[in-house]
C-alpha cells in the first residue's frame, strides 16, 4: 500500500475516534512505521485535521460568528482571528457557569484544564472532552516505542516515574478544572491501562493518587528504594520535581530504611489504600538492602547518588528544555552523568509533539510535532538582541500578523506556536517560541527556546515582566517612611538549591545615609513578603502548598553596580543609546557582576496566602 493510502486509512472515522491512529506501545515495528507515515504525510494530515475540526463545530456560536456556516482552510485563515486568552476567557466563563458546550465544541467540554500560565492573577482554564483522552493516549503509547530504538532491555525492569496530582476544583456548573497531569493520572486511561511490560512503575497507582503531597513522595521514594535493583529508569514531569524528591530523600533517607528494615510503613502514612499498596510492595523486613541503602546515603558529597542507588538506572526522564535547562547542572551531579531525556512537548492546551533522538544531548533537544494532534500555525518571530542577552520577538502589529502553515516553516527561523485544537481552542496563541532546527520526512522539528513574556520561572510558575513590576511596586512603597528610594532592580531564579527560589537586586537610595545596608532589616522582609504576596496564584500555590519553591530573597547591593550591568551588557554589544536595565539577567556573569556589590540579603519570613480559585470571577461574569 502506498504510504498516503497507508496512512489515510490509519484514521477511523468513526465518531468517538476521529483523527486517531490505532498505536500499540508494544507493537515496535508498527508503532515505528506509525509516525514515519504520519511524519511523511504532514501536509494531507493536517488538512484532514483542520476539515475535521471545522465539520464537527461548525455550528458552535464560536466558529458560526465567523464562517455563517461556511467551511475551508482559506476562509479560515481569513475570516478567523488569531487570539489569545483574554479572547477566550468569556467563553470559558460561561461554561463554568453552566451554559452549553455547543457555544465552542459539538463535542461536551467533560472538563476545563487549568494552566501554569494566568490571567488576571488566576490560572488559565483550557476547554477538554473525553475523546482527548484518547489523544493523549495515543502520544504516550509513542514514547517507549522510541525509547526502545536506542536503549535495549527496557522490558527487564521498571521505572521509578515519580508522579503527583494537584489540587482540583469545582466550577459553579460543576466541571471540574484540574491540572492536565492530575486529569490523566485520574482517568480510566491511566488507571485502567493495559499491562506494557516496557513501561512497568515501581510505584503504585494509589501511590500516585494520593492526595497528601508529602504522604505520596515518601511512600514512592520507599517503594522505588524496595525494588532498586528492578529499577532500569528514574524519572518525573520535570526536572525540577526529580530534584525535589532528590531532596527529600536527603531529608528522610533514615526514615526510609527504617521502613525497609522493619518491613512497614511509618505511622504518619494514614491514607489507607496507599498504605496498603506500599505495605503489599515491602512483605517482609530486609535488613540486608536497609544496609545497602544507609550506606550509600551516608557517603558525602551525594554526587552520582541515582546510579549509586539504582545502579541499573540507563536514564533520567524528566523535561529539562525550557525554564527546566537552568537544573541540568544539578541533576548531572546527583545522576553521575547518566543520560537527560527530555521525551514530549506538551501543555494543558494540547500534547504536540516527542522527541525522536531522546539520547540528545539537552541543549540539541528537538521535538517532532505529530500532524493529527491538532492544526498548527506559526506566527514568524525574530531574533533581536537586548540587554544581556537575545530575546525573540513576534512580528505582531495590530492586524498584521503573518501566519505559516506547519509543513511552510523554514529552518533556522523562530516562530510563536498556534493551535486549532479538537476541544474548542482556535487559531489561539500558545506563548511558546520555538526554533526550527529541522525537519523529519515532512514534519517540522523545533527547539523549545521560551515562554512568551516569561522572566521567572522556578518550578511551573511563570512569572512575567509585569506581574513583577506590579509586584515591586507595591513593595517598595514600604521603604518610603525610611527616607528610601528604589532607584534600580533586576531579578534572576536561582536553582543552585533545592527548592529554587527568586532572587531580586535592589539598588537603594537613602536620604540619611550614602549606605544602602542601612536600612531596617524587618521592613526589607516585609517587602520579599509583600511581593509574594503580590505574585500570581500558581506562583503562590508553589510556594505555600507544594513548597517547590523557596523563600524571595533581595539583595541590596552598592550604589553604581547597575551603571557597571549597563557597561557589562554595552560591552557584548547593546547600543548605549537603547539600553534598558533588563528586569531578568540569566548569564553567570551578570549575576556574579551584581553579586560581588551585595551589601545586605534579605528573605521573606511569611508564607503567601493561597487557596484554591474558586470560580468567584466566573460567577461575577
Amino acid at each position: 500500500m502506498p504510504l498516503a493510502s497507508r496512512t489515510t486509512a490509519c484514521f477511523s472515522s468513526t465518531a468517538g475516534s476521529m483523527m486517531m491512529p490505532s498505536s500499540d506501545p508494544n507493537d515496535l515495528e508498527g508503532s515505528t512505521r506509525l509516525i514515519e507515515d504520519l511524519t511523511a504525510n504532514a501536509r494531507q494530515v493536517q488538512q484532514q485535521v483542520l476539515n475535521e475540526i471545522l465539520t464537527r463545530n461548525e455550528g458552535t456560536e464560536y466558529l458560526h460568528g465567523y464562517l455563517r456556516g461556511h467551511r475551508g482552510r482559506d476562509l479560515f485563515k481569513k475570516k478567523v482571528p488569531v487570539v489569545e486568552y483574554d479572547q477566550v476567557k468569556p467563553y470559558i466563563d460561561r461554561l463554568a457557569n453552566g451554559e452549553p458546550s455547543q457555544i465552542i465544541s459539538a463535542q461536551p467540554i467533560s472538563e476545563l484544564l487549568t494552566s501554569s500560565g494566568t490571567s488576571g492573577g488566576q490560572p488559565k482554564m483550557m476547554p477538554s472532552t473525553d475523546e482527548e483522552l484518547d489523544r493523549k493516549t495515543f502520544l504516550y503509547n509513542l514514547l517507549i516505542p522510541v525509547m526502545n530504538q536506542y536503549v535495549d532491555g527496557l522490558d527487564q525492569g521498571k521505572g521509578m516515574y515519580l508522579l503527583f496530582i494537584k489540587p482540583e476544583i469545582s466550577t459553579p456548573a460543576g466541571l471540574t478544572a484540574r491540572p492536565v497531569l492530575t486529569s490523566y493520572y485520574k482517568s480510566r486511561h491511566f488507571r485502567s491501562r493495559p499491562f506494557n511490560r516496557f513501561n512497568v512503575y515501581t510505584s503504585p497507582d494509589e501511590a500516585i493518587l494520593c492526595p497528601d503531597s508529602k504522604q505520596s513522595m515518601f511512600c514512592q521514594l520507599l517503594c522505588g528504594l524496595a525494588q532498586r535493583d528492578e529499577v532500569l529508569r528514574v524519572g518525573a514531569v520535570f526536572a525540577s520535581a526529580f530534584l525535589r524528591a532528590i531532596k527529600f530523600l536527603e531529608d528522610h533517607w533514615p526514615e526510609l530504611c527504617s521502613n525497609i528494615r522493619t518491613g512497614t510503613v511509618s505511622d504518619w502514612i494514614t491514607d489507607a489504600s496507599c498504605r496498603d499498596a506500599v505495605g503489599r510492595i515491602l512483605r517482609e523486613p530486609n535488613a540486608e538492602l536497609a544496609d545497602v541503602i544507609e550506606s550509600e546515603c551516608r557517603r558525602e558529597p551525594w554526587e552520582a547518588i541515582v546510579r549509586r542507588l539504582w545502579p541499573r538506572t540507563k536514564y533520567v526522564d524528566v523535561i529539562v528544555t525550557g525554564s527546566m535547562a537552568q537544573y541540568i547542572p544539578l541533576l548531572e551531579f546527583y545522576s553521575g552523568g547518566l543520560p537527560l531525556v527530555s521525551t514530549m512537548y506538551a501543555s494543558s492546551e494540547c500534547y504536540f509533539g516527542i522527541n525522536l533522538r531522546p539520547l540528545d544531548l539537552p541543549s540539541d533537544v528537538s521535538y517532532t510535532l505529530l500532524p493529527n494532534m491538532a492544526y498548527f500555525e506559526f506566527i514568524e518571530a525574530d531574533k533581536t538582541d537586548g540587554g544581556e542577552a537575545g530575546s525573540v520577538e513576534c512580528n505582531y502589529t495590530g492586524d498584521l500578523i503573518k501566519v505559516v502553515d506547519l509543513v511552510d516553516v523554514e529552518v533556522g527561523r523562530y516562530y510563536e506556536l498556534v493551535v486549532t485544537t479538537f476541544t474548542g481552542l482556535y487559531r489561539y496563541r500558545v506563548g511558546d517560541i520555538l526554533k526550527v532546527t529541522g525537519f523529519h520526512n515532512a514534519a517540522p522539528q523545533f527547539r523549545f527556546v521560551h515562554r512568551r513574556n516569561v522572566v521567572l520561572s522556578v518550578d511551573t510558575d511563570k512569572t512575567n515582566e509585569e506581574d513583577l513590576l506590579k509586584a515591586v511596586t507595591q513593595a517598595k512603597l514600604l521603604l518610603e517612611p525610611l527616607g528610601c528610594l528604589l532607584t534600580e532592580y533586576t531579578s534572576y531564579a536561582d536553582t543552585s538549591s533545592i527548592p529554587g527560589h527568586y532572587v531580586l537586586f535592589w539598588e537603594l537610595k537613602t536620604k540619611a545615609s550614602s549606605d544602602p545596608f542601612d536600612v531596617d532589616s524587618a521592613v526589607m522582609e516585609d517587602c520579599c513578603s509583600t511581593i509574594e504576596s503580590c505574585l500570581d496564584s500558581v506562583y503562590r500555590r508553589c510556594r505555600s502548598r507544594d513548597r517547590s519553591i523557596g523563600p524571595l530573597e533581595i539583595r541590596v547591593v552598592r550604589r553604581g553596580a547597575f551603571d557597571a550591568l549597563m557597561d557589562y551588557c554595552v560591552s557584548l554589544g547593546s547600543s548605549v543609546n537603547q539600553y534598558k536595565t533588563p528586569r531578568c539577567i540569566k548569564s553567570r556573569e551578570a549575576i556574579q557582576l551584581l553579586e560581588e556589590k551585595v551589601v545586605g540579603k534579605f528573605f521573606s519570613r511569611k508564607l503567601p496566602f493561597w487557596e484554591p480559585y474558586t470560580m468567584m470571577e466566573a460567577k461575577a461574569g
